[in-house]
């Protein structure tokens, strides 16, 4: 008999993130999540999120065995900025059993209806700013660092519960012997002198530059993004709480500014996939993690690049080609031999163009985003 039940204490949120080990322990593919990283992620008095969103989450039981867990998630923002009522779901997993399954949707989807919404979308962990989507292809590999990975079964689980697609997000392999061409370097070197383009890093070390420099990135976001699909702008506190993260492993090489006479343009940030690194961590620990951050860490040859935006006034003049290209001359001598570009909706032939076009990347993996009418 299955049993559906909410997490209402710290020991049941403990069960809820040490679950995914009953489903992944013997996956190769794997990254194993840091147990530290989703306590705070999940915590609701730490992470600003939830000071305009709420969440429950759920576990699915037989006997004393964990088979399923789901979080339903009321983000008020999205539905002010969208003007809708999207309830939606995240952190799924699931054995191979429609029948639970279908109770977890069932428990969150009526939570949402509890609430007002009227319709539910996901999987987001918890938002559209943390990781996004159900992976549908491209099961080859591990993950980079903050995408999904799940078993290929999980597809099938949520259309059979109603669902269906609302939208594909494409991941692209741009490896550094396929992007580069005399086209691009004479192309690239165009953009920069008839724009008067140059760059800058971000300020890891002086605390008031990096400051200017982090707000400096949010504006560019909130606006670059804004026409984006299912988009909403982060607040103060979430930003400061992402960077307090991602300061951890980023490299000032790697986040810089493109600026048109000195004013900003756009902008890159991108990670070295440090999950090559934490697939060896197979407990989650923090002590794990750093051991293996230490000794693999100059083994690292792939990076991941999160965002790359560029402010509207700017996009026709071809920045977004100059800051791949020069994110490519910057991590070859480093040992870099591939970037993976995700997440791209794939609706945006701007980028979606590009990408293949210019940078001859590789559309290797989607992440799909399923929605259900309540």
């Amino acid at each position: 008999m299955n049993l559906v039940i909410k997490a209402l204490d710290p020991s049941n949120v403990t069960t809820f993130i040490k679950a995914q080990w009953n489903f992944y322990r013997d996956d190769p593919h794997w990254v194993p999540p840091l147990l530290m990283d989703r306590k705070k992620l999940l915590n609701k008095e730490k992470n600003p999120f939830y000071r305009h969103a709420e969440m429950q989450l759920f576990i699915a039981q037989q006997g004393k065995e964990t088979v399923g867990r789901i979080a339903a998630i009321v983000n008020h923002n999205h539905n002010l900025t969208h003007k809708d009522t999207v309830g939606f779901f995240g952190f799924f997993e699931c054995i191979q059993d429609q029948g639970v399954a279908t109770a977890l949707f069932a428990a969150a989807e009526q939570w949402l209806r509890d609430r007002g919404m009227t319709r539910i979308r996901g999987p987001v962990n918890p938002s559209m700013n943390d990781e996004v989507g159900l992976l549908v292809h491209g099961f080859d590999g591990p993950p980079v660092i903050l995408m999904t990975y799940n078993p290929p079964y999980y597809a099938q689980l949520i259309e059979d519960a109603g669902f269906e697609k609302a939208k594909d997000l494409y991941a692209y392999l741009i490896r550094q012997e396929d992007y580069r061409s005399e086209k691009l370097l004479r192309l690239a070197e165009r953009i920069k002198e008839r724009n008067e383009v140059s760059f800058r890093n971000i300020d890891l070390k002086n605390t008031e530059q990096f400051r200017k420099d982090l707000e400096t990135i949010k504006q560019m976001y909130n606006t670059a993004w804004s026409p984006n699909w299912g988009f909403v702008k982060m607040t103060d506190d979430e930003f400061e709480f992402l960077a307090a993260d991602l300061k951890q492993i980023a490299d000032p090489e790697y986040i810089f500014f493109a600026e048109v006479k000195g004013q900003p343009a756009g902008f890159i940030l991108c990670l070295p996939d440090v999950n090559q690194a934490l697939i060896h961590n197979r407990r989650g620990s923090a002590l794990g993690a750093l051991f293996h951050l230490l000794t693999k860490k100059s083994k690292i040859d792939l990076l991941r690049i999160v965002i790359l935006g560029v402010l509207p006034e700017y996009q026709k003049l071809g920045i977004d080609a100059l800051l791949y290209h020069e994110i490519g001359l910057r991590s070859q001598p480093r040992g870099i031999k591939a970037g993976e570009a995700s997440w791209i909706l794939e609706d945006n032939s701007m980028m979606n163009r590009g990408l293949t076009q210019v940078m001859n990347g590789d559309r290797y993996r989607t992440y799909r985003l399923f929605e259900k009418a309540l």
